[in-house]
């Protein structure tokens, strides 16, 4: 609204030829200097130039909406935009329906943890047929680490929705809708992303996952390329892809240690200064995500997977929907299962907190041989 020309602003005509005759077309250029700066400008009365702002003021500026309105908005947006279901109940409750279309969603945590497991169901539940909770889309699946397992994928479909493979080649054909590219290097991912934005119309795809973008980087700086590389392009193409396609797009991420000297919050979850002292007083050798804050802020949902005094958790850490919950989970012949539909609310650092203890006892389901 701000380069709304002044012409359409239904100024009377001669003050909106005075101003066109001071080459001030828009509104953010009238609305740019103050009342007696415009007296002097356009040699015209305080009370005309106060009448013109106003009007000009009244025309640019959004109208004001209601709590119950914006409301209204986001429902009817959330229903246009879609979700793809995990078969969590509790989860997809609490995310209004699953994994949202067009925004990033994040699954980081600890190596073994289950983020590997939870993008291979995610897979076959977008590749099932609509009658089944899917969406009947093809696949891009970015395996940068090599832990794609087609055999372990078709055992979590099997265990999942036996009927569905009671069909005659339907495991074949669940199968061939998954894409899967293994790129090398950073520019090798880059070259994928403008072959996916190409494709993803003509192809059906109906969901991107990226396992995981904390690799790639991580490769780029084994081989010598500058520590401080520069996420912004992909980020905002990774986006574009969503948004452009309105599908939803997964992607890992690693952990790293968290330094003595570092909070682990990020602004938006609006933290006191008191809390904030409190976090980094009480720290106690966590794990954070990588890939900084930058992407951080970048992605719409952060889901965490961690490990607990035994037990798994999928922490709901960033929602603009949901306050950040927990949910205990196992890994089971079927995938991820939830052992309790009701998340436990969090608050403070361990939203962001990534804990791995006892992690290493009770990675008790292991991949078969990957293929």
């Amino acid at each position: 609204m701000a380069n709304k020309l002044i012409n359409q602003m239904g100024l009377p005509r001669s003050i909106a030829n005075i101003f066109a005759a001071r080459n001030i077309n828009t509104a953010k250029e009238a609305l740019s200097l103050t009342e007696f700066e415009l007296m002097e400008l356009l040699d015209v009365g305080l009370s005309e130039v106060a009448s013109a702002v106003a009007h000009i003021s009244e025309i640019a500026s959004p109208p004001y909406q209601t709590v119950l309105s914006l409301m209204e908005q986001r429902l009817q947006n959330e229903h246009l935009a879609g979700h793809l279901s995990t078969c969590l109940k509790g989860l997809d409750e609490a995310l209004f329906g699953g994994i949202p279309f067009g925004v990033l969603t994040e699954l980081v945590g600890p190596a073994g943890i289950g983020k590997t497991q939870f993008c291979l169901k995610l897979s076959f539940l977008a590749a099932l047929p609509p009658s089944y909770g899917g969406l009947a889309g093809r696949v891009i699946y970015i395996d940068v680490e090599y832990k794609f397992s087609s055999r372990r994928m078709i055992e979590i479909g099997m265990r999942s929705f036996p009927d569905v493979f009671q069909k005659k080649d339907m495991a074949k054909e669940m199968a061939g809708r998954i894409l899967v590219l293994r790129p090398a290097s950073l520019s090798e991912f880059t070259e994928s992303l403008h072959k996916i934005k190409v494709s993803l119309l003509e192809q059906e795809i109906k969901l991107v996952i990226i396992d995981s973008m904390a690799a790639l980087i991580t490769g780029e700086y084994e081989q010598g390329a500058p520590k401080q590389h520069s996420l912004g392009w992909h980020i905002s193409f990774i986006k574009s892809i969503a948004e452009f396609a309105r599908i939803p797009i997964v992607v890992t991420n690693q952990v790293r240690s968290r330094n003595r000297n570092e909070v682990s919050h990020y602004s938006f979850q609006g933290l006191s200064c008191s809390e904030i002292q409190e976090c980094s007083s009480g720290y106690d050798s966590h794990l954070v995500a990588a890939l900084g804050v930058h992407w951080a802020h970048s992605v719409t949902i952060r889901l965490v997977l961690e490990a607990k005094s035994g037990q798994r958790f999928i922490k709901l850490a960033k929602s603009p929907m949901s306050p950040p919950l927990a949910f205990p989970f196992s890994i089971t012949s079927s995938g991820i299962s939830l052992l309790s539909d009701n998340g436990k609310e969090l608050s403070g650092a361990e939203i962001n907190e990534i804990h791995c203890q006892g992690h290493s006892d009770i990675i008790s389901y292991q991949l078969g041989k990957q293929q």
